[in-house]
């Protein structure tokens, strides 16, 4: 009898773990990551030094974010005028820059712009990734 209750512990103790990491990570993901542009502009704005930002860069693309841009952003006399927050719907002729609220639960259109070709052609030359 005792070690199929030994048993029963163990199994319990490896489930409790498990769903503490997963549980972890969920939070972390929910909570500490941005999930739209003014989200994305506080972690930048208050976060301790440019490495900690670049935390929030897709591995390959840490070129893109320099550390000048960070010192700008940091500034206190640097203030957005406005943040916003764009979407591009590339299609085979046509591409369309969609406006949307930034910092809401739900994305809402604000506009929706058909891109000129030379505007088109910039966001078609950079990396689709």
């Amino acid at each position: 009898m005792e070690k199929g209750r030994g048993k029963k512990y163990n199994i319990i103790i490896i489930i409790l773990i498990g769903c503490v990491i997963i549980g972890g990570t969920t939070y972390y993901v929910l909570f500490y990551t941005p999930k739209n542009s003014l989200e994305l502009y506080q972690a930048i704005r208050f976060s301790k030094s440019y490495q900690e930002s670049t935390e929030l860069i897709l591995e390959g693309y840490n070129e893109n974010f320099k550390e000048e841009d960070y010192d700008f952003m940091g500034q206190l006399e640097n203030t957005p005028n406005r943040i916003t927050q764009f979407t591009l719907f590339e299609y085979k002729e046509k591409t369309y820059l969609i406006m949307t609220t930034p910092g809401t639960n739900r994305l809402q259109i604000l506009d929706v712009k058909e891109l000129p070709e030379e505007i088109r052609n910039y966001f078609l030359a950079l990396p689709a990734e």
